[in-house]
């Protein structure tokens, strides 16, 4: 339509050119009406190259409603204040979704994604098809200044980097100190979230560099770490299958720290394969049931290092029950184990078992309240990342003995203001080995400690935190060392 209507304007304006010529030829009073014509003709043109001016303006100014091959921009900036993370400085931070304390690892982990429509655009995140794929994660720097007070710790120890009670040393008879800068906490995150059958299945994938082995000499250049494997796992509906917290583990109730973990030796903490179900009995109670990945650690009478026999054949069996009241957030959790092995003799079996109970409960708007308390026959490596074995093989009918373990944490979060918040906390964890196995003088019998801290929060996601910690081990012969401990942490979360 607008190419034939510039055609006969054009031809219009043309044949108007040759009006002086044709005047020599024609009458004067046929030349009048000729133009005439030819005037009009011209007006009816301009006009509608008028109309169809205006309505290409009006099209123009109207908002383009978003359809599948015209979809409405998508937001990609990872800066976007509105993505960024504010979980506080813990191991699992981060949650960044998922894995932040403050957060079940019964609740949905993998970022909140509401079932978008084929036609809309996510909120957060970005597009892929039809699943919703979200990154998130935080840079962070530590700065760690140790004293210990018997002996010096082991190059490249991961006892340097965090609170590990198994590390500090004993027996040295002088004391050493110890400075650290290291970034190796930085953490990345994915996660998906796609509809299927009226719900969403889901996934996430982490990682960090924070449990890899640095090559020998790693501080005089580069200080490169190989990214390690923290959390994987697919969720549909209640169902979870993958590598994620243990049921046996509330996370929620970990503490702000600076350290990787904080009141590591008083707390469950471990991460495993699993197939976990989530039934929820009603309003704020649930039911967790799971099968976890085992594995028997062991040590003989004569030597304290553990050995993981990696001979089992039944799952861990993991029941778990969340209670989140008006007043507070609650679990009560319950772990049956067969320890076996087959390596350190003709092979043998154990029960073992254990009984954890948590909570995190608010005070005013600012503060809250935090524990857990543990207690178990043969559960060793679920507390403390192994501080004791769950066995010890030997004793007069060389068999495995079930080791007796006792952990307990609190914490008390002080809220200052908006932006500036303390924790004072302390943990405690102690083993009592089977009668009739002489277990050497080596072995760990106790640890326990406490710290406090005061983090500033300029920022939305931005945290930077000072903390002083003091830990004492305490072995089977009664000597003890000592770890006194200054931290800064600087964390921003995305």
């Amino acid at each position: 339509m607008a190419f034939k209507t510039r055609l006969a304007f054009t031809a219009l304006l043309a044949g108007t050119a040759l009006v002086p010529g044709m005047a020599q030829a024609q009458a004067q009073t046929a030349r009048e009406i000729e133009l005439e014509t030819r005037l009009k003709a011209l007006e009816a043109a301009v006009q509608d190259l008028r109309g169809e001016l205006n309505a290409a303006r009006a099209t123009a100014a109207a908002p383009i409603a978003p359809t599948a091959m015209n979809p409405a921009p998508m937001n990609t900036n990872p800066m976007n204040p509105a993505s960024m993370n504010t979980n506080p400085m813990t191991a699992s931070s981060m949650s960044v979704a998922s894995e932040s304390p403050g957060r079940s690892p019964g609740a949905t982990n993998v970022a909140q994604a509401k079932p978008v429509a084929a036609n809309s655009a996510p909120t957060d995140g970005f597009r892929v098809g039809n699943t919703t794929v979200k990154l998130g994660g935080f840079v962070r720097l530590n700065v760690i200044a140790s004293r210990y007070s018997d002996g010096e710790a082991a190059v490249g120890g991961l006892g340097k980097e965090f609170f590990l009670p198994q590390q500090i040393p004993v027996g040295g008879g002088f004391s050493t100190q110890d400075l650290l800068l290291s970034a190796r906490q930085t953490r990345l995150q994915f996660s998906t979230s796609t509809p299927m059958n009226g719900t969403d299945i889901k996934t996430l994938v982490e990682f960090d560099f924070a449990l890899a082995t640095a090559p020998v000499g790693a501080q005089r250049a580069t200080n490169p770490y190989t990214p390690t494997f923290r959390r994987g796992f697919i969720e549909y509906g209640n169902l979870l299958v993958g590598q994620e917290w243990s049921t046996f583990q509330n996370i929620a109730v970990l503490p702000e720290t600076t350290d990787f973990v904080g009141p590591l030796d008083g707390t469950v903490f471990n991460r495993q394969a699993q197939v976990r179900y989530t039934i929820p009995l009603r309003s704020g109670l649930t039911l967790q049931i799971a099968a976890e990945n085992p594995e028997t650690e062991t040590a003989l009478p004569a030597n304290a290092a553990l050995v993981d026999t990696d001979d089992d054949r039944l799952p861990d069996v993991v029941a778990r029950v969340n209670w989140k009241p008006t007043f507070g957030d609650f679990a009560l959790a319950g772990i049956a184990r067969e320890l076996r092995t087959d390596t350190l003799g003709s092979g043998d079996t154990a029960f073992g078992w254990g009984v954890s109970g948590s909570g995190k409960i608010p005070i005013g708007k600012r503060h809250d309240l935090r524990f857990m308390a543990t207690y178990g026959q043969g559960i060793g490596r679920y507390l403390g990342l192994g501080y004791v074995p769950d066995a010890i093989y030997g004793g007069t009918a060389t068999q495995l003995e079930r080791i007796d373990n006792f952990a307990a944490f609190a914490a008390f979060r002080i809220g200052w203001t908006d932006a500036i918040h303390s924790t004072l906390m302390g943990s405690y964890q102690s083993a009592n080995y089977p009668a009739g196995v002489i277990v050497t003088g080596l072995a760990n019998a106790k640890s326990y400690g406490g710290a406090g801290n005061l983090f500033w929060s300029p920022g939305k996601g931005f945290d930077i935190g000072v903390e002083y910690r003091h830990a004492v081990r305490e072995l089977v012969s009664g000597d003890t060392g000592a770890l006194d401990r200054l931290e800064f942490a600087f964390k921003y979360g995305f």
